[in-house]
């Protein structure tokens, strides 16, 4: 992606100061990849996460005991899903975990897993004999989550930015994150399309911060007029820090700052501050 004003012709200045893509050049030669100190701090928060993750991976679930005459196992979330097992009056499930607010996952004693209608689900025992109680999604939900969307809007170096996203989450704290991007100029627009690995070291708090690590791509189109460029795609890195705050069910707002590194070709690499926020729903 080039980042530049063109040059002066034999003809006169009249073209001077036309841009032509996205911003305004910094000063002449490279400007260098990320910092190492930065990336060996995102890279150790990783770790961390990873190392945590292998306590998580350990963790047991809670078991129930069907008091009803039986419950119906689907082979997913869902009425259109057939049921393939049913669990007698007397028998243990693990609950696995939720979907959809009222679906569970649960495995029964000989190892079958399936799904069962909330319905059901409260009318088990707990191991304490009690009848069980599920509320509503809360914010420790979102630890517990697979996958998350979201929009987010913001300024990608003074210029305007719209971004989707989807992500799958390994543990409550290690995720990657696939994310198309589009960014709007005065002179030229591009599309980026990136992966990243995201960590978030505190998973259950309300307000969680999170550290990023990403790589992808970015074309670039420009809309000039009176010098001819061609569009242009180059690769770039990425490294990001940003909030996540839960609102209420499963709804969570979502604000974040990334630092990018354009790996030109003319090995004039160019580094872009970006500022989003949007809002983000977990299933």
């Amino acid at each position: 992606m080039v980042m530049d004003y063109p040059r002066e012709s034999d003809q006169g200045d009249e073209l001077q100061g036309a841009k032509v893509l996205i911003g305004k050049a910094g000063p002449a030669g490279p400007v260098g990849r990320l910092p190492h100190m930065r990336v060996h701090v995102l890279l150790l928060l990783l770790l961390q996460c990873f190392l945590a993750s292998l306590a998580y991976g350990a963790k047991s679930h809670p078991r129930v005991q069907v008091a009803d005459p039986y419950i119906e196992l689907h082979t997913g979330p869902g009425r259109g899903y057939p049921i393939f097992f049913v669990v007698d009056r007397g028998d243990w499930v693990e609950i696995l975990k939720r979907r959809t607010d009222s679906w569970f996952k649960v495995r029964t004693g000989s190892g079958k897993e399936g799904w069962v209608r909330r319905n059901q689900m409260e009318q088990t025992l707990t191991v304490a004999g009690e009848a069980i109680h599920f509320v509503d999604p809360g914010s420790g939900d979102f630890a517990e989550r697979r996958w998350e969307a979201g929009a987010m809007g913001g300024r990608f170096k003074g210029n305007d930015v719209m971004t989707v996203y989807g992500g799958f989450a390994f543990t409550p704290n290690l995720s990657a994150e696939v994310a198309v991007s589009k960014i709007f100029g005065d002179f030229s627009d591009a599309d980026m399309a990136t992966v990243s690995i995201v960590a978030q070291p505190f998973p259950t708090w309300r307000v969680s911060p999170f550290f990023s690590l990403g790589t992808g791509v970015i074309h670039t189109d420009p809309k000039t007029t009176l010098v001819q460029e061609d569009d242009r795609t180059d690769q770039v890195g990425n490294a990001g820090i940003g909030i996540r705050a839960y609102l209420l069910r499963r709804f969570v707002f979502r604000a974040q700052y990334k630092h990018y590194v354009i790996f030109q070709s003319k090995d004039e690499n160019q580094e872009i501050n970006e500022w989003k926020a949007g809002f983000t729903v977990f299933f």
